[in-house]
């Protein structure tokens, strides 16, 4: 019995300092979600305001005047383009409501008729065109046909050799991963996995070939490149889309 202890005191301390680290890992990945998501709720909420106040600039200065319905227009126009910019907030468009606006942008000009209906709707359209731009470089909309193009500009070969291949193994998966907060030794990456020698070495050689990872120097530790922390990213946000069905 006082042996069965002495052998279980290392196991358990270390089962301490592994759920401790979780731990921290955890709690540095809440604050950073949080600090990021307050972050960004104040450049969009700057972003609004900028957007409200070059609608009304821009009509303002491109509508037609003297013009018997400019003020309903107006009106009409800054409901329309106000609206909009709320999908700002929403944080995900679908292409189904940009396309919507574009009807109802449509059928509100199918309703007048002025010789000078082109110029304001002109600037309608721009102002239009160009939240959608800003809506895009969110990257919280994309058409399909954006998406279409992306994925038929996917080389094959480059994305089987430098991810796919890879990753396409538990371990090499785990020892990736373990990079991503800190930098590991063979003996580390060794105890992770439970591979050892050159059975161990194979994985890291081809991780160290699809540049996902580097090494200091000759016997130095292991680190992840920007290429294989961009790629954890991507399996990151899959792994949110499988959960979320």
């Amino acid at each position: 019995m006082k042996n069965s202890k002495i052998y279980d005191t290392p196991a358990k301390l270390d089962a301490i300092h592994q759920d401790i680290k979780r731990l921290m890992e955890r709690s540095n990945k809440e604050y950073l979600d949080l600090m990021m998501a307050n972050l960004r709720k104040d450049f969009i909420d700057s972003l609004t305001v900028y957007i409200s106040d070059d609608i009304q600039r821009g009509l303002e200065q491109a509508m037609v005047d003297p013009c018997p319905m400019r003020d309903t227009c107006k009106s009409l126009f800054t409901d329309f383009l106000e609206d909009n910019s709320k999908n700002i907030r929403k944080g995900k468009v679908s292409d189904e409501v940009i396309t919507g606006k574009r009807d109802e942008l449509s059928q509100i000009r199918k309703q007048v008729s002025f010789d000078n209906c082109d110029i304001c709707f002109n600037e309608v359209n721009s102002l239009f065109e160009k939240q959608l731009n800003l809506i895009g470089s969110l990257q919280i909309y994309n058409s399909n046909d954006e998406t279409k193009t992306e994925i038929s500009a996917i080389n094959e070969e480059d994305i089987v050799k430098n991810a796919l291949e890879p990753l396409s193994n538990k371990q090499r998966l785990q020892i990736l991963k373990s990079m991503v907060s800190e930098t590991r030794t063979f003996s580390a990456l060794s105890e992770l996995t439970g591979l050892r020698g050159g059975n161990l070495l194979f994985h890291i050689q081809k991780l160290l070939e699809g540049e996902l990872i580097l090494q200091r120097h000759e016997r130095g530790d292991y680190m992840i490149t920007k290429k294989g922390f961009n790629l954890m990213l991507l399996l990151a946000n899959f792994q949110k889309c499988l959960e979320d069905g």
